[in-house]
C-alpha cells in the first residue's frame, strides 16, 4: 500500500470537519426549496410592479446554504440574476448604496457563482462585470475578502 493513498487524517482526532466551519442551514431540503419557490414569485411580483430594491431584497434574504439543496441553490441564482439583468446600468449605485453589508456580500457570492458558470441560462458576463465593478466602487475590497473567505457556499 501507497503512502499517498492512505487517508491521514482519518487517524488525527483533531482533524477539522467542514461541518464545523459554519453552522448548518436549519430548514430541511424541501422547506427550503419550497421557500426558494415562494421567493422567486414575490421577486417577479416586484420587478413586474418595477421595484427593482424590493426585488433584490427578496432575492438575497436568507439565501440556502449547505449541501443537498442544489436546486435551490441554482433557483435562487437564477433569480438573483434574472434581477441583474433587469437592472439598468444608471441605477445600480443607488440599489447597491441602500443594500446592508450582508446582502452586498450575498449579492457578491452570486456574481461569482455566475461568473463561475459561463453560457449558463440568462447569464450575461458583461452584466456580470458591471455589477462587480459597482458592487466594488461601493462596498469596497473588504466585500471580496468577506466573500472569498466565507465557508458558506451559494
Amino acid at each position: 500500500m501507497s503512502f499517498r493513498k492512505i487517508d491521514v487524517d482519518a487517524y488525527d482526532e483533531d482533524v477539522l470537519q467542514e461541518s464545523e466551519l459554519y453552522s448548518p442551514d436549519p430548514r430541511n431540503h424541501a422547506q427550503v426549496l419550497s421557500e426558494t419557490k415562494q421567493k422567486q414569485a414575490a421577486v417577479r411580483n416586484s420587478l413586474n410592479k418595477g421595484d427593482i430594491l424590493g426585488a433584490l431584497n427578496v432575492a438575497l434574504d436568507s439565501p440556502p446554504y449547505g449541501h443537498n439543496v442544489e436546486e435551490a441553490k441554482n433557483l435562487t441564482l437564477q433569480t438573483v440574476v434574472s434581477v441583474l439583468n433587469i437592472t439598468k446600468a444608471t441605477d445600480i449605485p443607488t440599489v447597491l448604496k441602500s443594500l446592508s453589508q450582508d446582502e452586498q456580500d450575498t449579492l457578491m457570492k452570486y456574481i461569482y457563482k455566475g461568473m463561475g458558470m459561463p453560457g449558463w441560462g440568462d447569464v450575461s458576463g458583461s452584466v456580470l462585470l458591471g455589477w462587480h465593478e459597482k458592487l466594488t466602487e461601493v462596498a469596497g475590497t473588504g466585500c471580496i475578502v468577506r466573500v472569498m473567505t466565507d465557508r458558506r457556499a451559494v
